[in-house]
């Protein structure tokens, strides 16, 4: 199951799409930079949350590179009312932000109680 979400790279637009396909389904938003450690961190957490789901769990993702989308990464943030932070992630359900999370608070653990 392909599970990824392409983000527009207008916010407001992003924004939209996020709110409407987590109607259906949770939607992931990870942030992240490629050239920090606590990035990396990260990310292997949410690789190690990803290969431990089942094919068809219900969940769909994105993700942002902080330095080459810059834009979309802070605007998303701002027009969510959220604090911009990297790593981070942004959990959707039900068309809206339910949860968000940064640096080391991004765990295998706390992505599953957000499945459950």
């Amino acid at each position: 199951m392909d599970r990824t979400l392409d983000l527009p790279e207008d916010p407001a637009a992003a924004v939209a799409v996020l709110q409407a396909a987590s109607a259906d389904a949770p939607v992931l938003v990870f942030k992240r930079s490629p050239i920090c450690p606590t990035s990396f961190t990260a990310e292997r957490q949410l690789r190690l949350f990803l290969e431990q789901l089942d094919d068809e769990a219900a969940l769909r993702t994105a993700s942002i590179d902080v330095i080459a989308e810059r834009a979309l990464a802070r605007g998303l943030t701002a027009e969510l009312g959220v604090q911009h932070e990297s790593p981070q992630a942004l959990w959707f359900r039900d068309g809206g932000l339910s949860w968000h999370a940064s640096h080391g608070a991004i765990t295998v653990a706390s992505l599953q109680e957000q499945l459950a």
